[in-house]
């Protein structure tokens, strides 16, 4: 990928800065701590991202969908993914989910973000989807979401592997706004820093915005 630095500047300098980390650890000791699998005669990790299935070669971070159905892939061409991505691979710790769901605020460092997340991420899941259920239901079907009884709609899907998110719509009329709440399986906090899952809201509802302008 072949991104103007002048344009990218913001995101461009910490990516840059994460892939000369990554070329030089291990990357079998990248994928002892991430949980991560990684082929080492081929030199590729293996990921799932909102239902797509990925390839990262180790040295050079090059990534390749292997699900080609033409529907929109965040990973080969969104600089904020794969900055998120090579941090997981990088600091990332899995663990198990013990099939707990939590919110924003109540993950460790959550009292002090919580405010930014609520704008950047649960108001714009709410309107962008809050007077638009149907469209939000077939998108989440798509993506092989599990279907709550949470909400006016509501489902559980896999972010990225076993990290799981949890988004829930309360439909919106002339009277009141949309609201809406997204929470995190209880693994996320050992696989990601608060900014990070702040990311993560944004790149989940923009893959979800993204796919719902192609139905």
């Amino acid at each position: 990928m072949n991104i103007p630095y002048e344009k990218n500047q913001k995101e461009r300098v910490p990516f840059e800065t994460y892939k000369a980390r990554y070329r030089e650890v291990d990357p079998e000791l990248l994928s002892e701590v991430s949980g991560v699998p990684y082929d080492r005669e081929k030199r590729l990790f293996s990921v799932t991202l909102m239902n797509k299935r990925y390839t990262i070669s180790h040295p050079d971070f090059e990534t390749v969908c292997l699900d080609g159905d033409g529907s929109y892939a965040p990973l080969l061409d969104n600089l904020e993914t794969k900055i998120l991505l090579v941090r997981y691979l990088l600091e990332g710790k899995r663990v198990a989910s013990q099939g707990n769901f939590y919110a924003y605020a109540d993950m460790p460092w959550g009292n002090h973000y919580n405010q930014v997340f609520q704008g950047r991420c649960v108001k714009r899941l709410a309107f962008g989807f809050g007077f638009s259920l149907d469209k939000f239901c077939r998108v989440m079907e798509k993506l092989e979401g599990k279907k709550l009884s949470v909400g006016d709609a509501g489902y559980e899907f896999a972010f990225l592997d076993d990290l799981k998110l949890r988004f829930m719509i309360w439909e919106g009329d002339e009277e009141f706004p949309p609201s809406a709440q997204i929470l995190f399986s209880d693994n996320f906090s050992s696989a990601f820093h608060g900014e990070d899952m702040a990311a993560v809201g944004d790149i989940s509802i923009g893959t979800l915005k993204a796919l719902a302008r192609e139905l």
